[in-house]
Order: C-alpha cells, then sequence, then structure tokens
C-alpha cells in the first residue's frame, strides 16, 4: 500500500511538473529570442522599450544580460528562472521589476566588453574599484529607450 501511495504521490508531482513547465513555455527559456523575455507580462515594458532603443539592431536581451562563457550563462539563466518564477507564482515581486545586484554586475562587464576599445583608457582600469559608477548610471537609456516607468538598480542608489 506504501508502494502505492508513493507512486501516486511521485506521479502526481510529476505531472504536475510537466505540466507547468508546459504552461509556462519551458523549452522557450533556451532561446535567445527576446520576445521570450516578455512571456511573463510584467517584462513586456522592458521588451517594447527595447524594440525603441538604440541598441535594438546591436544587441539581444541575452547580450547584455547574461554572461558570455556556456556555464555562466546558463548559471545566470537558470539563476533569473528560478527567482522570476517563484516572483510570479508567489507574486511577491518588486514592480516596477528592478535589476539585481549581481545582474547589474554582468551588465556592466558586457558593457565594458562590447565597448572596450571607447572606453578603455576611462574606465577599464576602475572597473574592480568599489566606488565606479556603473555605465548605465549615465547611459540608462541606451539598453530601454527613455526610461518611462522603468525600474532599474545602480549601485549607487542604495
Amino acid at each position: 500500500m506504501t508502494q502505492i501511495l508513493t507512486s501516486v504521490f511521485v506521479g502526481i508531482f510529476i505531472g504536475v511538473g510537466i505540466y507547468t513547465f508546459h504552461y509556462a513555455e519551458g523549452l522557450s527559456y533556451v532561446s535567445t529570442e527576446p520576445q521570450v523575455c516578455a512571456n511573463c507580462h510584467i517584462m513586456r515594458p522592458q521588451l517594447d522599450s527595447w524594440q525603441k532603443s538604440s541598441h535594438h539592431k546591436a544587441a539581444l536581451c541575452v547580450d547584455c544580460h547574461l554572461p558570455h562563457d556556456f556555464i555562466g550563462k546558463y548559471i545566470a539563466k537558470a539563476d533569473n528562472g528560478r527567482r522570476h518564477s517563484t516572483g510570479f507564482t508567489f507574486q511577491n515581486f518588486h514592480e516596477p521589476i528592478t535589476i539585481t545586484e549581481k545582474d547589474s554586475r554582468i551588465l556592466q562587464k558586457n558593457c565594458l566588453r562590447c565597448h572596450e576599445p571607447m572606453v578603455q583608457d576611462l574606465v577599464m582600469i576602475g572597473q574592480t574599484d568599489s566606488n565606479t559608477t556603473y555605465c548605465v548610471r549615465c547611459h540608462e537609456g541606451v539598453g530601454h529607450g527613455e526610461r518611462v516607468g522603468l525600474g532599474r538598480m545602480d549601485k549607487n542608489d542604495k
């Protein structure tokens, strides 16, 4: 009898997991398509503003918001997915959505990676200094166009 109950509970758990993964379009998150970011309604303003930004033709969401090494990229995707799905499920996310300190550091590294030739003498030597200002401090509209109700966190805004 215990084996039957255990099997039933395991089956229910697996079934609910598969249904949730399907309902949440789980496989789409392996993609690099920007529209995937708006699967969750709270991200629609970020997608819409990115489409109007100066980086629209130069960078996708993953180019700025994820590490570029294979392992780091999928660790960050998994961490963001866990955090976003938990926030959405329990409705305990900040609105407007804001970037975390960890994700701000990833964003900063990607800004510097792409723009290194331009900013080499200006900021590259100070990127480990705790007082260094993040690029988005002055260039906040680059990735998401004009800031209209969009949240973000800069380490200097704490």
